[in-house]
């Protein structure tokens, strides 16, 4: 984590340009830095007595970070941390707040297995996924089953998957759901290594198939995310958009029946000429 090869294990300089973490900033400022670690979609700055700052970037916030000397503060920058050689702004977060030992307990306690973590464990998150007749997408989506799954990859692994979002959970065994997560599991890690999202086996990608790359602000190959109306890139038939639980859901209705396929079953794979 770039975090902790900028300033795990040295002081840093804790401050709250915009003010609203001010009173934060002050508990945390002056402290050696002990580590960082990422939980799902929160992020753990965890000093020398105990105190961990917790960020929960949303949609809107983004990091930057850059050599020193830092410049001056441009924009509502919530927390700046500077260390021996860097600095760090934090801008527009979800959270951004102090905590104690037991509330990092109670936040962890709160979020389901993180695909990205070597120490998550898929069983837990597999006993809620069986127990719910929630549609899939929903409860990959639901943090406190399966920490850390965005928009893109709920969508993408289960069109890899070959199964219908509205899939219920109490259809899924246990030969299926370790399929899932050891899918979801390979395109996150790639995700974090190559700093973008690509989702697309090889044979689909652009060069492969001979078509324009994608053009999203987003970023990466994907196979129905932000693609509705336009030929899914194994079968040719349009991607359909619709609403589920409260996100925009993509789907191919060819290569993702509404009849769950039976465990263990691959999907054949075929380019139309129409892709």
């Amino acid at each position: 984590m770039r975090h902790r090869e900028l300033f795990a294990g040295g002081p840093v300089e804790v401050s709250s340009p915009q003010g609203r973490f001010a009173a934060g900033a002050a508990l945390v400022g002056g402290q050696l830095l002990r580590d960082t670690e990422a939980y799902g979609k929160h992020l753990l700055h965890h000093y020398e007595d105990g105190r961990t700052v917790h960020v929960h970037l949303g949609l809107y916030g983004k990091f930057a970070d850059g050599e020193l000397p830092a410049p001056e503060p441009i924009g509502q920058v919530r927390m700046r941390m500077i260390g021996s050689g860097h600095f760090l702004d934090l801008r527009g977060p979800t959270a951004c707040e102090v905590l104690d030992p037991g509330g990092v307990d109670a936040l962890k306690a709160r979020l389901g297995a993180d695909p990205l973590r070597d120490d998550a464990d898929p069983s837990v998150a597999f006993r809620r996924v069986r127990s719910s007749t929630k549609p899939l997408f929903a409860l990959l989506l639901d943090q406190s089953i399966v920490a850390g799954c965005g928009l893109i990859y709920a969508n993408e692994v289960l069109f890899r998957a070959g199964l219908s979002p509205q899939t219920p959970g109490t259809a899924i065994d246990q030969a299926r759901w370790t399929a899932i997560w050891d899918d979801l599991r390979a395109l996150m890690k790639e995700g974090v290594a190559r700093g973008r999202i690509d989702t697309v086996h090889t044979e689909h990608t652009p060069e492969a198939m001979r078509r324009a790359p994608r053009v999203d602000r987003h970023g990466g190959e994907v196979y129905v995310y932000r693609r509705p109306g336009q030929p899914c890139l194994v079968c040719g038939t349009e991607v359909a958009r619709g609403p589920l639980a409260g996100r925009n859901l993509y789907w191919c209705p060819s290569c993702q029946p509404e009849v769950a396929r039976p465990a263990g079953r691959k999907r054949e794979v075929r380019v139309s000429p129409k892709a």
